[in-house]
């Protein structure tokens, strides 16, 4: 019992370390505010939010920019803006700026009318005649997606910036998702549906 209170105290205390601090992550925010706003809400729109999404996924993202840096778009995700911003940060530097916007409650965000009826359907029940998997399997009723999957919130996003993103996996200028899911998805839909699908997530919140 001894041994295991002790594994148990050491898990927790790395644990405990290795977690990022948002009052850190906040100072090492500043050269970020300029795309991504002061608070991680982008007040523009090709720029993702940054607020109130996981902080493992932000981490990841930051990482991979990182990685596609160093190894030449090979590996990694490749952004010629956000790699080269990811290049001189530490684990550290990703932790902190992790925890930091995510502990900031993302702007909320509206579904068009017109998108709604389609959108819906997209999003809760996919098209099995062409293959194309349902949204709410991985982001949730909600768009909330789930922090220990590694799922994105894409709730409440900026449009412009959800409709890029589906563009590029289809055309595998993105390919950092798990296991190519989103890549299987997105190349199977039309310019319209991603179009949909990107306004309609927005009021799911």
């Amino acid at each position: 019992m001894k041994k295991l209170a002790l594994i148990v105290t050491l898990f927790a205390s790395c644990s405990v370390w290795a977690a990022g601090s948002i009052e850190a992550g906040k100072e090492k925010s500043a050269t970020c505010a300029a795309c991504h706003g002061a608070d991680g809400n982008s007040p523009v729109a090709i720029y993702p939010k940054l607020a109130g999404q996981h902080e493992n996924y932000i981490e990841k993202q930051l990482k991979d920019l990182k990685l596609g840096a160093t190894s030449g778009g090979k590996q990694g995700r490749y952004d010629p803006a956000m790699s080269a911003m990811a290049m001189p940060l530490t684990e550290e530097d990703m932790a902190d700026l992790a925890a930091y916007y995510a502990s900031i409650p993302m702007s909320e965000n509206t579904t068009p009318e017109n998108v709604v009826e389609q959108g819906k359907e997209l999003y809760l029940a996919g098209n099995a005649e062409r293959g194309i998997a349902a949204c709410v399997a991985c982001h949730g009723p909600r768009g909330n997606g789930t922090s220990l999957s590694g799922f994105p919130k894409i709730s409440g996003q900026h449009a412009d910036y959800i409709k890029q993103q589906l563009q590029k996996f289809a055309s595998m200028d993105r390919n950092n998702d798990l296991n190519g899911m989103m890549h299987d998805v997105a190349k199977k839909l039309t310019e319209e549906e991603m179009d949909v699908l990107a306004k309609y997530v927005g009021g799911l919140h």
